[in-house]
């Protein structure tokens, strides 16, 4: 079988967060996924098959990091739709039943991609003791992203904050389900986005993770409420780096971005 590697949320190669992408005919045994997962080693590898025609979706998708099935993966998810068009698999848009319910994600001429996911309900908690010295830095504010996402949100002070963090990655997996949302406003929206995050996820066996489309649901209604508008951009600070274009739509949240393949390979096992 094929098995694909490629590079979402950028336009160019070795940028933005890479993902594994399987095309199969079922689902065999978890193991054989979480193996595959594994052996692969980037933050998520997608596995998906065709439905019957007919029903509520047209593919079945499910996302493993190299330690764990996920319950929502919004990288993974736009590298799949990007193999599923660009080698004429599917065409239009595709609707993926995954465990976080119907996803949606449309191409665009330009070579983009949406997808429609649904926006994560943000609660205010108090600042957790001893999260700003895992951190490295005071936050300003914690909110959680609710049960699907499973992460904590940290507000830092400013973007050169954001960027100079060197957590603790160890001590980090004590605060949330899954991991830590580093954010804040962007210094100079000139430079074409609005707001910066980087994502922890040691819970999940990623220490950070290049660029992370989930996040978003969250970061979108977040800024959006801060900034007074819906659709915003966000950079992802990792060494990486990408950029997510967000629209937010009340209980749903739009995810834009390209992707690249850059490996196309057998696998064997």
């Amino acid at each position: 079988m094929r098995i694909r590697i490629v590079d979402a949320f950028t336009d160019r190669p070795f940028a933005g967060n890479p993902a594994g992408v399987v095309l199969l005919d079922a689902f065999p045994d978890d193991n054989w996924l979480q193996n595959v997962a594994l052996e692969v080693n980037h933050a998520e590898t997608a596995f998906a098959h065709r439905l019957p025609e007919g029903g509520e979706a047209d593919w079945a998708l499910r996302w493993f990091t190299p330690a764990t099935e996920v319950a929502m993966c919004g990288h993974a998810t736009l590298a799949t739709a990007h193999v599923l068009h660009s080698t004429g698999a599917h065409e239009g848009p595709v609707r993926f039943a995954t465990r976080s319910g119907v996803l949606i994600a449309t191409p665009h001429e330009d070579g983009s991609v949406t997808l429609d996911f649904p926006t994560a309900p943000l609660s205010p908690v108090d600042i957790p003791d001893g999260v700003a010295e895992a951190l490295g830095a005071e936050p300003r504010a914690a909110f959680d992203t609710g049960p699907k996402v499973g992460d904590l949100i940290l507000e830092l002070a400013d973007e050169k904050t954001v960027h100079a963090l060197r957590p603790d990655h160890k001590a980090l997996a004590a605060y949330s389900a899954r991991g830590i949302i580093a954010t804040a406003r962007a210094e100079n929206p000139a430079l074409g986005y609005d707001f910066v995050s980087r994502c922890f996820f040691p819970n999940v066996g990623i220490d950070e993770d290049p660029v992370t489309g989930s996040a978003h649901t969250a970061l979108a209604p977040f800024w959006s409420e801060r900034l007074g508008r819906t659709d915003l951009t966000g950079l992802q600070a990792s060494p990486r780096s990408g950029r997510v274009r967000t629209e937010l739509r009340g209980d749903r949240t739009l995810l834009s971005g390209r992707a690249v393949t850059v490996i196309d390979g057998e696998l064997i096992a």
